[in-house]
């Protein structure tokens, strides 16, 4: 049987997501994945093509999405780098953090990091390492080269940045969801819009889209929109982005929930009722009154 192909679209985040599920509830197919239990339902599952018009305008988020402002917050700090020590030691087979963040993938590929044992005070400390090929130290600042990119020539087509490392990857339990962000810019009289692809091989539709692509919205906005508008003095507003995902999904575990929050809701509620306008004043002192217990929670987690 082959896998479903779901074509969904909203003006909004929170309306791309809403369609995104229901489509996929409609024409998903059942599938076993390495990570449902195996007496357990099986997942359902497509491939998607997901189109979010205006991803900066209102209503961003939806209500069913299992978190709060908080972990919007926290997440969008994350793509930032404010998580990049929370990585593994690569050589210690004990160590449970994680395999990698998006950010140093995006910001500093090509470096990788171990961490050893300094044997006079008995610490633990991180050591980068810097593959070479001659004198030329590999590690790319991608967010860095698709500015210049696009500064340079705002329609080219080799502005990207991708996330797969083949010999790292290849062996880890979870390796990188988001693959692949590509951006080129559209001119209208004294315009400019960022349009983006955004490409994940694995998506978790019910638990993650939304705040993945709430997260990477802010992140290119705040690091790469800002920057062009700031170094250009162009007026550039966020053009559309085009979602794709190999395996869009809902876990096993997640079917009864999803059914409860999700699709139980759609008959009983208006759209409104299901979502959040995120520049609403009363949202914002919620999202940025967070900032301090989530900045020492980070703190905190790395001592």
């Amino acid at each position: 049987m082959n896998i479903p192909v779901i074509i969904a679209s909203g003006k909004t985040i929170a309306q791309a997501y809403e369609d995104a599920l229901i489509k996929l509830k409609i024409n998903g197919i059942e599938i076993k994945t390495q990570y449902d239990k195996p007496d357990g339902m099986p997942s359902i599952d497509a491939t998607a093509n997901i189109t979010i018009e205006e991803p900066l305008t209102d209503p961003m988020i939806h209500k069913a999405f299992p978190g709060g402002i908080e972990d919007l917050r926290e997440y969008v700090y994350e793509l930032n780098g404010l998580k990049d020590d929370w990585v593994r030691a690569s050589n210690d087979e004990k160590d449970t953090r994680w395999n990698y963040t998006y950010h140093s993938r995006m910001t500093d590929w090509g470096s990788w990091y171990e961490n050893i044992l300094d044997v006079n005070d008995r610490k633990i400390i991180k050591t980068k390492i810097q593959p070479k090929h001659g004198d030329k130290i590999l590690s790319v600042n991608q967010v860095e080269e698709v500015i210049k990119k696009l500064i340079k020539d705002p329609f080219t087509r080799q502005a990207q940045i991708i996330t797969w490392v083949p010999y790292l990857d290849k062996d880890i339990y979870d390796p990188a969801c988001l693959q692949r962000i590509w951006l080129r810019i559209t001119e209208s009289e004294n315009n400019w819009y960022l349009n983006t692809n955004i490409s994940f091989r694995s998506n978790d539709a019910y638990n993650a889209f939304m705040m993945n692509c709430f997260g990477l919205t802010m992140f290119i906005k705040e690091n790469i929109l800002d920057v062009l508008q700031m170094t250009t003095q162009k007026n550039i507003i966020m053009g559309r982005i085009n979602w794709q995902a190999d395996s869009f999904h809902i876990y096993s575990k997640d079917r009864q929930d999803f059914e409860n929050r999700f699709m139980n809701r759609i008959m009983k509620s208006t759209f409104t009722d299901r979502t959040i306008n995120f520049w609403d004043e009363e949202i914002q002192n919620y999202y940025h009154g967070a900032e301090a217990s989530i900045l020492e929670k980070i703190r905190n987690y790395k001592t």
